[in-house]
């Protein structure tokens, strides 16, 4: 007589390609902040069993890309304007510390520079996908340089809702003049020189500016929103919050 197992596994390999599949659909805005994603609807998309979906959401639930109350279907997240302003706060906090002991040290992460590469060859083509994913890299590189397993496991559990913000924003933004790739060499430039304020500095201004382009958005994404209730088309595309013309802020990342 056979015995009823008293715990199911899904293969990790099937969870990891549906986590990966559902993941790169939400970052890159084709599933909406707000959108509902039940264990049902992801079972039926991809055929999987209701078990490796289920396990697939809470990952996308841990990495803040979804989110999920008592009794209520899974929806994706969607920051409003507070919530990015303590998102990066708390980037600032961590990263900032990052760099800091970098520079103190004269330490350039071999990683950082190659993602910063592939930053520099994504802006090049055009190519905002790729941007972004070179981008978080850059970012990712220089926290796990420091050689902290604490710190780098802080910055995961906020980089997935960076992401998110920056493939929420994808869907809205033309094509402009990236200046990412200025504001990364500044800091590697600083920590190389083993100049930490310097350094420090130039992370924040990088990510004052990172918040200033995703909130800018946030604000254009609102009035499109409220252009398309009332039937109004013209939407104004002058610059963001920082003064900046719009084709120099539109796909720039953080």
């Amino acid at each position: 007589m056979s015995v009823a197992p008293r715990f199911v596994l899904a293969p990790s390999s099937v969870v990891d390609a549906l986590f990966e599949a559902v993941r790169q659909r939400i970052v890159t805005g084709e599933l909406a902040g707000g959108e509902k994603l039940t264990e049902a609807r992801v079972s039926s998309e991809y055929g999987v069993a209701r078990t490796t979906a289920k396990a697939c959401l809470e990952r996308l639930t841990s990495s803040g890309l979804v989110r999920r109350s008592a009794h209520k279907s899974a929806v994706v997240t969607e920051l409003g304007s507070t919530e990015l302003s303590d998102l990066y706060f708390a980037r600032s906090a961590v990263e900032g510390a990052a760099v800091r002991r970098l520079a103190g040290l004269q330490q350039v992460p071999a990683p950082a520079l190659e993602a910063q590469e592939r930053v520099v060859l994504a802006v090049e083509a055009g190519d905002f996908a790729r941007q972004a994913a070179a981008d978080m890299d850059f970012h990712a590189a220089l926290v796990d340089g420091t050689g902290s397993e604490r710190l780098a496991r802080m910055h995961a559990l906020i980089m997935g809702e960076v992401h998110l913000t920056m493939g929420q924003s994808q869907a809205h933004v033309v094509p402009g003049r990236s200046s990412v790739g200025d504001e990364h060499e500044a800091v590697l430039h600083a920590v190389t020189a083993g100049d930490v304020e310097g350094a420090v500095a130039a992370l924040q201004t990088h990510l004052e500016r990172a918040e200033a382009r995703v909130q800018a958005r946030l604000v254009r994404m609102g009035q499109r929103a409220t252009d398309d209730r009332t039937g109004d088309t013209a939407h104004d595309t002058a610059g963001d919050v920082t003064g900046r013309p719009a084709d120099d802020v539109t796909r720039a990342t953080a």
